[in-house]
């Protein structure tokens, strides 16, 4: 397997990136990314699989038919992932979806393979909870739009990464590839990345994964504007940007247990680093931006 695709290498049909358990060569996870020209419009079928549509930039609207009924969901979305917290639409499986955009814009489609059939729900920006983790250079930001407690889905967990430049994000290094009732999950992952740029320059960053026991992924990669890594397994981490430029992923997760859990083991040669974090103040370059109020 090719762990590290770089901008282009996952293209496929209408997609720019186009990773499922097919081409991954896992079982369950997956995730595309869409650009729609002005007026553009695109449907698939959802198959085996459930689906949340997340505008990257711009705005669009989904709908959703299938034999239950026809929903519609109006996203406003955002200009950039370094511009705000955006709404979002969930697509069961076993139905047609069809993403149109009048303005134009760029979507992410993260999917698992599942057995339950959920109903087509619309996520609004200000439900979508910002969380800060890590403190110093180990600070970052990560928007729980699709975390497991937030947002109900069968399998798929989804969650935003963002982080200053200069920093390092996923550290310690951890691992989610054995299954260990109350303590690991077993989770294929899937990062996308973008960066901010400067003045033009364009940023970039670097990613590790390293064997674990359970596998043998062995990923030491830079990585840049529509890069993907796939993390069947191994202890991954750190992300780390260059200084000057932010750094944004999206995780993509998904896995065989009965429950839907982010259940992660830390590198016990790095565990320790946590132990630090009480002692220092979270980056004040954070958070980037907030979620927008709910409206009364």
């Amino acid at each position: 397997m090719t762990h590290h695709l770089p901008a282009g290498r996952a293209t496929a049909g209408p997609y720019v990136v186009d990773v499922t358990p097919g081409t991954a060569g896992w079982d369950h996870s997956s995730l595309r990314v869409l650009e729609l020209p002005a007026g553009g419009t695109h449907t698939f079928d959802t198959g085996d699989s459930e689906w949340i549509v997340l505008p990257l930039s711009g705005g669009c609207t989904v709908v959703a038919d299938d034999d239950f009924g026809h929903d519609s969901f109006e996203l406003t979305g955002r200009d950039g992932v370094f511009d705000g917290v955006t709404d979002f639409a969930y697509v069961p499986r076993d139905a047609r979806a069809t993403v149109s955009s009048a303005g134009g814009g760029r979507f992410a489609l993260t999917g698992a393979r599942c057995t339950r059939r959920l109903p087509a729900r619309y996520g609004p920006a200000s439900g979508v909870p910002v969380e800060l983790r890590g403190t110093g250079n180990c600070s970052r930001q990560v928007n729980n739009f699709g975390a497991a407690g937030v947002f109900e889905c069968d399998k798929l967990i989804a969650v935003e990464v963002l982080t200053p430049g200069g920093n390092w994000s996923s550290f310690p290094p951890h691992k989610h590839d054995e299954h260990r009732p109350g303590e690991e999950s077993v989770l294929e992952e899937v990062y996308y990345f973008e960066f901010a740029g400067h003045e033009g320059t364009p940023g970039l960053g670097y990613q590790r994964v390293s064997p674990s026991g359970a596998g043998r992924t062995d990923v030491l990669a830079e990585v840049r504007d529509g890069d993907v890594v796939l993390i069947p397994d191994g202890w991954h981490g750190p992300s780390m940007a260059v200084p000057g430029h932010h750094m944004y992923y999206l995780n993509v997760m998904a896995g065989p247990g009965a429950e839907r859990a982010w259940l992660i083991c830390d590198h016990p040669d790095h565990a320790w680093i946590r132990d630090t974090w009480q002692d220092q103040p979270v980056d004040p370059r954070l958070p980037l931006y907030t979620a927008p109020e709910r409206s009364a």
